[in-house]
């Protein structure tokens, strides 16, 4: 995964108010955390931002007032209605740490013949990987599978220097037969009611 830069300058105020303010100068507030060290709390431009977490677990490089930071997203908070980035929370990493990510599944295939249809336990895995080193999603193939087939977390291949952070037993897809609604008789009055 290739790494974005970005550049961020250090908050000093803090709360409601605060938060408000960098909001109109286009900036989203967000603080950096990990390694037992102190949080940062920081401002970044809010378009540049928001083009970084297209990407899923997007790893990040930070030039904070000068001292460069490595950076994931662990938490983004978005408005409501609108969508737009009103905090996000970054974990601080290093090169060949691992971090536990999410990372989203990707279905490739078609079923077996019939009214089956295809049911998402889980539409992200949770896997352990390099930080340096996040895949951006997992393929799933779902070709041939028929009512009652499943896909477990150990059936899926995982990319390179990747490992589950989940039970290998627990369920992702599973493939269940359509139920059609019978037709009402037409002698039978309790259909017509």
């Amino acid at each position: 995964m290739a790494e974005v830069k970005l550049e961020a300058k250090i908050r000093t105020d803090f709360g409601k108010g605060a938060a408000r303010r960098s909001r109109r100068e286009d900036m989203v507030p967000a603080v950096i955390y990990g390694h037992g060290a102190e949080p940062k709390h920081i401002a970044i431009h809010n378009h540049a931002l928001m083009m970084a977490l297209k990407t899923p677990n997007a790893l990040i490089r930070l030039d904070v007032d000068g001292e460069s930071e490595l950076v994931i997203p662990k938490a983004v908070q978005r408005e409501a209605i609108r969508g737009f980035l009103v905090h996000v929370d970054f974990l601080a990493v290093k090169q060949g740490e691992k971090v536990t990510v999410e990372v989203p599944i990707h279905v490739e295939g078609d079923l077996a013949p019939g009214a089956n249809l295809l049911e998402h336990l889980l539409n992200t895995l949770p896997l352990e990987a390099e930080a340096t080193h996040i895949p951006e999603s997992v393929t799933v193939s779902v070709a041939g599978l028929d009512a009652g087939d499943s896909v477990h977390a150990k059936d899926i291949t995982l990319p390179a220097g990747s490992a589950l952070a989940i039970d290998e037993e627990t369920v992702v897809l599973q493939v269940v037969a359509a139920q059609a609604e019978a037709p009402a008789a037409e002698g039978d009055e309790s259909a017509e009611a």
